[in-house]
């Protein structure tokens, strides 16, 4: 658990500054001052100014509540609606298992990205529909790992003798099969946000999120991109956040992928 400590606090560094967003920022993210515009870092605006004379600091900081609390409900939703299919698939069977799978398989074919920039153009961008789109083409990857991890014990004595002692399906589905899985389910969306953070924000980046003014780190690289060689902070500030965050969930992933090995 030692080990874990360091990743489990720099994510829960970065997940408070992201709901406490609103209070820790120095100035209003969303006031212009054109008179102070592209103003490079200075002691005043640490992270300077945006083409609009908005402080950059201030719209990363509430840009980590757009782009990372959107990312960690979209992963929970995605990870749990997916479990629960894949988890009824595998303990039921039949018709609906078929269907399902088949319905999964269909999205699986085509490349992640690439069919939610499609669904996402088609639904009209904002942040709302690429979130959708994300979650569309997402699902049926935990519904495939639940699925196997439920046939791999679905024959268990437990589940036996819990089906023998009058339990409704139901009941065994909620008290052993999905507490039996849900380890590997938190390994594999713990591994998940950064891919989650790095999509949604390229959406945004391709102008398919959110729109302006909404401070989204996507958006924000996308809004200075033009200006990389002539005032690089605009760009550099949101793209750095993304990295650091990324990294920071992808060890932690990754350090709660070894924890969860060690405990087996």
């Amino acid at each position: 658990m030692k080990n874990l400590t360091p990743y489990l606090a720099a994510a829960g560094t970065l997940i408070f500054i992201a709901v406490f967003a609103n209070f820790l920022t120095p100035f209003d993210p969303y006031v212009q001052d054109l008179e102070g515009a592209l103003a490079p870092p200075n002691s005043t605006n640490l992270l300077g100014t945006d083409r609009y004379g908005r402080d950059v600091l201030s719209r990363v900081i509430v840009g980590s509540q757009t782009t990372l609390c959107a990312s960690l409900l979209l992963l929970a939703t995605i990870s749990i609606v997916g479990s629960f299919i894949g988890a009824i698939c595998g303990y039921k069977g039949g018709w609906l298992d078929i269907f399902l799978m088949r319905m999964s398989d269909v999205f699986l074919a085509f490349p992640q990205m690439v069919f939610a920039i499609a669904a996402a153009g088609a639904l009209g961008g904002g942040l709302l529909n690429a979130a959708a789109a994300l979650a569309i083409i997402g699902w049926p990857k935990y519904a495939r790992i639940s699925r196997g991890l439920v046939l791999s014990i679905r024959s268990m004595p437990y589940l036996a003798a819990a089906k023998m002692a009058g339990s409704s399906s139901t009941k065994i589905l909620f008290a052993h099969v999905l507490p039996n899985i849900a380890g590997t389910i938190l390994v594999t969306a713990a591994l998940d946000i950064g891919t989650i953070i790095m999509e949604l924000a390229g959406l945004s980046f391709l102008g398919l999120g959110a729109m302006p003014p909404t401070a989204e780190w996507g958006a924000m690289m996308n809004n200075g991109r033009s200006m990389l060689q002539t005032a690089p902070w605009v760009i550099l500030a949101p793209g750095t956040a993304i990295f650091i965050t990324v990294a920071t969930f992808n060890l932690l992933g990754d350090k709660l992928r070894d924890f969860m090995g060690g405990q087996r």
